[in-house]
């Protein structure tokens, strides 16, 4: 039982939980438009210009104990996390631009903000990349490593011993582009197999597992924001375990699956049938470029398409969701730059079969809606790693669009479950009650649980 020490409390926990000291690495994968939105909202942040708006850690609150008790904290006093002055940045990417180049060409924040930061920005400036154009055809890398795919790992894991010199813990986190689909092989069994291949130069190895596997040898959690295979391969599960590191992912849930995963329960739990739902984006900017590639369009399609076949199980209510088509579409367009805009039409129906519409158009900023995952990933991936946690991060799916879990769990994309999964184990790191609640005690006699 070990004890940590909060602003405002004293709780005893299981978990012997390291402090939150010193300065947090966050070394990112790929340096466009959703890294460079984080490091200058973190940058604006520190210096007081901006509110943490979106940002679990530091904006976050849990009710702890009974809705009597009216207790609610922040999550940063309910568990040690790293605060906004602690972060340091680091990336790689497979074009040589600055922060504050890219940030001025990804057009996603006002020109103003950016000069705010520009010194900042300035400063941050890219190693070389690990790239394969087989795996994202649209783009041509020209800041990039050189070498076997043995050799681009090891160049990775140099890489990120040099950058633990400069700070006290390391999270990195996958930003980069979405790679062609393809799912894993006999090579990523096991690490051995893995191994074995990377030896062999094999091309099954893709670009994002050699980032994971670089970071997984060198002790670091692995976030994986992209619906790449990058961890979500049992020769990467079985390292994270044997090396004790966090991984989790993947596809960072943004706009038009963000609102599936709050509509979709929603009718579920009202026993609305759905009949259809065709969902199409236009976006403009790197990934809407790269998604213009049908092989990288097929990673994409399977993480976003995913999600209602899980909400909307045929099998558990087949009155209901056995004949649902479920369309997705992504459209390269320019003019558009980084605003996305979602359609949907949702065609349900409900008592007596009768139908009904349902139409939403989702004008998002696609970097502005990741940012704040990237910061929360980070910082979370982190109290992970000073809890003693390892493997699949599960609690974490609330982040993403296609969480990964363990071999034989279906995943759970409720939105809503999702958060009660995150703040119930903030909960029991904390050594808090959980809280399911069920909310009897306050209608029964007796004690109960918190809910």
């Amino acid at each position: 039982m070990a004890v940590w020490h909060s602003m405002r409390m004293t709780r005893k926990t299981k978990y012997d939980i390291k402090p939150a000291e010193g300065k947090l690495g966050v070394l990112l994968v790929g340096l466009g438009a959703v890294s460079t939105t984080f490091i200058a909202g973190v940058e604006m942040i520190r210096r007081g210009l901006r509110k943490p708006i979106g940002v679990q850690a530091w904006m976050g609150r849990a009710r702890l104990g009974k809705r009597t008790d009216n207790r609610f904290v922040k999550l940063n006093e309910l568990v040690p996390l790293a605060k906004p002055e602690d972060l340091v940045f680091a990336a790689w990417d497979i074009f040589p631009d600055n922060a504050y180049e890219a940030a001025l060409k990804a057009g996603v924040l006002q020109n103003e903000d950016v000069q705010q930061v520009r010194d900042a920005l300035i400063a941050i400036k890219p190693m070389p990349g690990a790239f394969d154009q087989d795996y994202i055809k649209r783009l041509d890398g020209t800041h990039i490593k050189k070498g076997t795919r043995r050799q681009l790992a090891d160049q990775l894991r140099a890489d990120i011993r040099e950058f633990k010199k400069k700070v006290d813990r390391v999270v990195i986190v996958w930003a980069a582009s979405t790679e062609a689909y393809r799912p894993g092989g006999p090579v990523h069994q096991s690490i051995a197999t893995f191994e074995a291949a990377l030896d062999e130069d094999r091309h099954e190895i893709a670009p994002s597992q050699l980032y994971s596997y670089a970071a997984l040898m060198e002790g670091v959690p692995f976030a994986n924001g992209a619906p790449n295979m990058a961890v979500d391969v049992p020769c990467m599960v079985e390292l994270a375990k044997k090396n004790g590191v966090p991984i989790c992912g993947k596809d960072f849930k943004t706009g038009q699956t963000l609102m599936k995963t709050i509509v979709a329960p929603g009718l579920k739990n009202r026993l609305l049938g759905i009949s259809g739902w065709f969902s199409t984006n236009i976006l403009g900017n790197r990934d809407g470029e790269v998604l213009d590639d049908p092989e990288s369009f097929k990673s994409k399609e399977v993480s976003k398409k995913g999600v209602l076949d899980t909400i909307c199980s045929a099998e558990t209510f087949p009155e209901l969701y056995k004949d649902l088509y479920h369309k997705v579409c992504i459209n390269y367009y320019p003019p558009r730059g980084d605003a996305k805009e979602g359609w949907d039409n949702i065609d349900i129906f409900g008592w007596l079969g009768y139908p009904m519409q349902i139409k939403i158009d989702f004008l998002c900023r696609d970097s502005i809606l990741a940012a704040p995952i990237v910061a929360d990933l980070a910082i979370f991936m982190d109290l992970a790693q000073r809890t003693g946690f390892k493997g699949i991060q599960e609690w974490l799916s609330f982040f993403f669009k296609s969480p990964q879990t363990a071999a034989g769990v279906y995943p759970e994309h409720d939105l809503h479950i999702q958060k009660i999964k995150f703040k119930n184990t903030l909960r029991h790191i904390a050594g808090e009650e959980l809280i399911t609640h069920l909310g009897l005690e306050y209608y029964e006699d007796g004690d109960a649980k918190p809910a």
